[in-house]
């Protein structure tokens, strides 16, 4: 595929396909978790139960993309009674979740394994796809 020129913003640099780039950044780890938290990212908002078995959550700057998601893995642990999240309003960057548990993990230990069951998924979804390009024995179809 012959690469374009961006001779538009005056540079002259070569532009480097979409799909080039995308793997170029996977190759050099660009995505890798850089260590920082922000420990205000996940609030507890008011009205929890007292014994900690319900309560609810707001976490910002995601949408449904984590939502839906980390409702599923949420929902797959036999302690949780009720899982489910709300987008407030389109323009506000937040996601609401409610947890409610049976009374034998708190909703706080039921969101840390929801987080940390996701993780594992994605991170086994990634070695499976960098195994498979790695071993590169796809086929690849041009429109």
């Amino acid at each position: 595929m012959p690469s374009a020129t961006n001779e538009n913003e005056g540079t002259g640099s070569p532009e480097v396909p979409q799909e080039e780039f995308v793997d170029q950044e996977m190759a050099d780890g660009e995505f890798e978790f850089d260590g920082e938290i922000d420990p205000n990212k996940i609030q507890i908002l008011p009205g929890a139960s007292e014994d900690g078995t319900a309560a609810s959550f707001r976490i910002l700057q995601e949408d449904h993309t984590l939502g839906n998601a980390l409702r599923y893995m949420i929902m797959k642990n036999p302690e949780v009674e009720f899982c489910g999240y709300s987008i407030p309003h389109p323009s506000e960057a937040a996601m609401n979740l409610r947890i409610q548990t049976y009374g034998e993990v708190t909703a706080i230990q039921a969101l840390e394994k929801g987080l940390d069951d996701l993780l594992d998924l994605c991170s086994h979804i990634e070695d499976e796809y960098r195994k498979a390009v790695e071993a590169g024995d796809y086929s690849t179809v041009e429109p």
